[in-house]
This record gives C-alpha cells, sequence and structure tokens, in this order.
C-alpha cells in the first residue's frame, strides 16, 4: 500500500512554480525525477524537493495542473503543509501575474507587501 498523498492545487505553471519554491528559500531539482518516499516506494514528478530525512516532496502533472506528491508522515519543512502550500500559492500567483502583465505589454508600477501578508501590484502600460 502507498504511503503517498497526492494534493491538488491550482499549480499550471512550471516556471511560475519553479520561481516560487526559490522564492521561499526551497532547493529544488526539476525533472522529470525521482520522490522517495517509505520502505522505498518512489513516484515520479516534474520538481522534486529533497529532504535531509530521505522522504521527498514532488510536483507532479495530472494532466491538468500540479499536485504536490509526498509522504505527509515525513514532512520535514518549518511550515506545516497548508501552511507551505499558501505561501507557495501566493507566490506562484505573484509571478504568474508578473508574467502574463509583462506578456500585455505591462510594467509593474508599484509593489507592497501589506501586514496582512497579502501583496499590492500596480501595472501600467503607456500607449502611443
Amino acid at each position: 500500500m502507498s504511503h503517498f498523498s497526492n494534493i491538488k492545487t491550482q499549480i499550471r505553471n512550471l516556471s511560475s512554480l519553479q520561481a516560487a519554491l526559490s522564492d521561499l528559500g526551497v532547493a529544488w531539482k526539476s525533472g522529470p525525477s525521482t520522490v522517495r518516499g517509505y520502505q522505498g516506494q518512489t513516484r515520479t514528478a516534474e520538481v522534486v524537493v529533497e529532504q535531509s530525512n530521505d522522504y521527498d516532496i514532488g510536483f507532479s502533472w495530472n494532466g491538468q495542473e500540479y499536485e504536490l506528491v509526498a509522504d505527509l508522515q515525513y514532512w520535514q519543512q518549518p511550515l506545516s503543509v497548508e501552511g507551505f502550500l499558501k505561501r507557495l500559492t501566493q507566490q506562484y500567483a505573484y509571478h504568474t501575474v508578473v508574467s502574463e502583465a509583462t506578456k500585455q505589454g505591462f510594467q509593474i508600477a508599484e509593489q507592497q507587501k501589506n501586514t496582512d501578508g497579502s501583496l499590492r501590484l500596480v501595472v501600467q502600460r503607456w500607449s502611443a
């Protein structure tokens, strides 16, 4: 029986996911690579976060989004799974918005982190 859990996310863009992990100071490697689990079980994922206890965290494409794949019993991160996903999702959203705005010719005019942890972005585009 597998010890791996798959947690659905709203993450669909690989480069924004990787940038968000880097923002959080999480070392990751690009896959496809092996996620190590309980009693030598493995899964394949596009992004793998190796943990020092030899039980990894992965992000695997399910055809629609990247799911977090891990043996949650051996979670070894400073934040809980929920806290980690909340911070990751916020950084992911930031990178996605900036990337899409840039593609459409906008520039970041102002960026502010609020006391409640939310981010405020102001984008602008000049037209001739």
